[in-house]
């Protein structure tokens, strides 16, 4: 009888998942589906480097912002309802991004897309978390992760395609589609919306934390553009006063807060947000880095440039494949270690690459690049919850992607003030930034409790 009736949980959360993965499979895929358009943005657009880095900047920062706003909006209009407006507001935005008239009108309909991407992700989680049930969380969360680790990876490659084929505005039509795929299936196999709450929405947070990141990250880049005379140091300080009054305010509220920061006095979830934050710095710094570096220092096309970082993806998905069905029984420390230490190896061919640089050694280092951050990725994630009452894996869930958001935010952003010394430098810092995430892995706790 159990037997029957798990295969009849398996067989209904099939259809589910399928539609949560493909709105998911935009949304991710948007996220570094312009990597490789970014050489052809600045020349199109008359931007430099540190100004059409922000195409990515606010697309990941708009993602972040709305992440707290989740857990609300589903308590008073539902999952379903959510969902739907999430594949709305990203479809909007794909089609005004892809009529974007210059660097400015870009950046802000990325922001609209990016509230919509935002979404997109947790209601994924969430949803799927609720249909598994504990017994089949670890399979399940092991397909979401694969796809959510080789999706940002196979951004380039269909990038590249799209813009040698159709120009760079096509990386935002080919959402369109998707989407509305998505939103069929919704109609068709997305159960209805249970018992809602009157959870109430920490406005006064919701306007301090992503002011506060926004300004730090702002001052980051105009230390090197030069923007105004004390501007930046201005800006930045204003950020970490905007950032103190957050944590300050959040610690002392006695009702919810936008963030639980709360949850940080857990050794284990501590531990996995700090890994979660040098994860985002350290994955999405290179992939704004390395496609600049195969266009314009080795003059690859915008295809062949999203081939070259395929190995990278096969690597995650080799490390996936590998690790997912053993993570939850094994200890996250020194997997997390032992997966960093292989990435750290990975990278240091980069740290020495020019524009002449074997090709075949540089994809054979993307490629155990990407097993080593899939080796320490999963853990990581599981790390998060491992010591927590479920009553918390909500706040940790919104807490453990606004972090890692903010990590990628700030890996693009340090990279394109990194490259404006040269590709060299940028590199080097590539590498010092992988063995910064090794560091941080003795921070993981050692043991599954």
């Amino acid at each position: 009888m159990r037997a029957d009736t798990s295969a009849r949980a398996d067989s209904n959360i099939v259809p589910l998942a399928t539609t949560l993965l493909v709105g998911a499979m935009a949304a991710l895929l948007d996220t570094t589906i312009v990597a490789v358009a970014l050489d052809e943005l600045g020349g199109d657009l008359a931007a430099p480097v540190t100004v059409i880095q922000w195409v990515t900047t606010s697309y990941v920062l708009a993602m972040t912002a709305v992440i707290p706003v989740v857990g609300w909006s589903v308590g008073r209009f539902g999952v379903r309802a959510m969902w739907l407006v999430a594949l709305a507001l990203f479809l909007l935005g794909s089609v005004l991004s892809g009529a974007a008239w210059s660097a400015g009108s870009l950046v802000g309909f990325r922001v609209l897309q990016g509230l919509g991407g935002g979404m997109i992700l947790p209601l994924t989680q969430l949803t799927l978390a609720r249909a598994a049930g504990p017994d089949r969380l670890g399979r399940v969360m092991g397909v979401v992760g694969l796809v959510g680790q080789l999706a940002p990876i196979s951004g380039p490659i269909l990038g590249g395609l799209l813009i040698d084929g159709w120009g760079w505005r096509w990386v935002f039509f080919v959402n369109v589609p998707i989407v509305v795929v998505s939103m069929v299936m919704t109609w068709r196999w997305f159960p209805r919306d249970e018992e809602r709450s009157g959870r109430g929405l920490d406005v006064v947070g919701l306007i301090l934390l992503p002011s506060g990141v926004v300004a730090l990250l702002y001052a980051l880049t105009g230390f090197e553009t030069g923007e105004g005379i004390g501007l930046p140091p201005l800006v930045g300080a204003g950020g970490a006063a905007l950032l103190a009054v957050f944590v300050a305010r959040s610690l002392r509220r006695s009702g919810p807060s936008l963030l639980d920061l709360r949850l940080f006095a857990d050794r284990s979830f501590r531990g996995g947000t700090l890994m979660m934050f040098v994860l985002g710095v350290t994955t999405w710094g290179p992939m704004f880095l390395l496609p600049l570096y195969y266009q314009q220092l080795r003059g690859l096309s915008a295809f062949d440039a999203g081939l070259a970082l395929a190995p990278q993806s096969v690597g995650l998905g080799l490390a996936f494949l590998l690790v997912g069905r053993y993570a939850d029984r094994m200890p996250t420390r020194p997997l997390a270690l032992a997966g960093m230490a292989v990435a750290v190896a990975g990278t240091i061919p980069f740290a020495f690459a020019t524009a002449g640089s074997d090709p075949v050694l540089l994809g054979a280092a993307l490629l155990v690049r990407g097993v080593g951050f899939g080796v320490a990725s999963l853990p990581v994630s599981i790390a998060l919850y491992r010591t927590l009452r479920p009553a918390q894996i909500p706040d940790a869930t919104s807490a453990g992607n606004v972090v890692q958001r903010v990590g990628a935010a700030t890996g693009t952003a340090l990279m394109a003030v990194l490259l404006q010394s040269g590709f060299t430098p940028a590199l080097t810092w590539m590498l010092v930034l992988t063995a910064v995430g090794l560091a941080a892995a003795v921070a993981l706790p050692g043991r599954p409790s």
